[in-house]
Formats: C-alpha cells, structure tokens, sequence
C-alpha cells in the first residue's frame, strides 16, 4: 500500500508478482486463441499453508441462470499481460467435461475432490 501525499488517498499497490485478492475475482479467463472462457468467481485458499488452490471460474449461463463453476487448479493459469486475464491451455469442449457444480451445491473440496480436479488437468494433488 502507498500513500499518495497530493490526493491524501492510501493507494493499493501491488508488487511486481503480487496481486489483491479483489482484483483477481471478475477477472477474464481465456483459452490460448484469445476466446473468453468465462471468469474467475472467486479462489480457494489453504487454510494453513495460504497458498492459492484452485480459481473457481463461473462458465455459462445467462444472468445467472444455468451458470456452473470450474474450480481450475492455479497452476493451469497464465496471468497474459495483454488480454489483462488468465489463459488456461483448453477449448471450451474440454472445459465442459471437467469437473464443475452448479451455484449452492459447492463441493466438500476434500482430497478425493482434489484428485479429481488435479487428474482431470493432468496434475498431482
């Protein structure tokens, strides 16, 4: 955080490899062609090691309806400097077959849970 001394307003500054957690939800995710997938809901965070797990994604729908969250392990994303978003490395096909629930079923997010997710993108839980 700095402190502006002409407007008197503490600004939110982040470091060069740091981000506000704010600032990540409502992000765009986009596939490697560009193509807005959808967009980060919100993330998942250790509670005691407070390293970032998953972004879960909102994908689909219409205001609202028929929305469905990917939780997306942090590594599949790319921060792309200029789409301003996340590429992850999948089509939209793919997307639909990965593991995801509909709005106020959310999921134990145990490590059975976490298996799954991490084995449908290729990775270790």
């Amino acid at each position: 955080m700095a402190y502006d001394m002409d407007s008197g307003v503490l600004e939110r500054d982040e470091a060069h490899n740091l981000i506000a957690s704010d600032r990540v939800e409502g992000t765009s995710v986009y596939n490697p062609d560009g193509e807005k997938l959808g967009s980060v809901h919100h993330f998942m965070v250790g509670k005691r090691s407070g390293k970032v797990s998953y972004a879960v994604m909102s994908f689909g729908g219409f205001l609202g309806v028929g929305e469905r969250y990917h939780p997306l392990p942090w590594d599949v994303l790319t921060y792309d400097t200029d789409l301003k978003g996340y590429v992850v490395d999948m089509d939209k096909e793919r997307l639909q077959g990965a593991p995801s629930y509909e709005s106020g079923q959310e999921p134990a997010y145990d490590k059975a849970y976490g298996s799954t997710v991490f084995g449908y993108y290729g990775l270790g839980y």
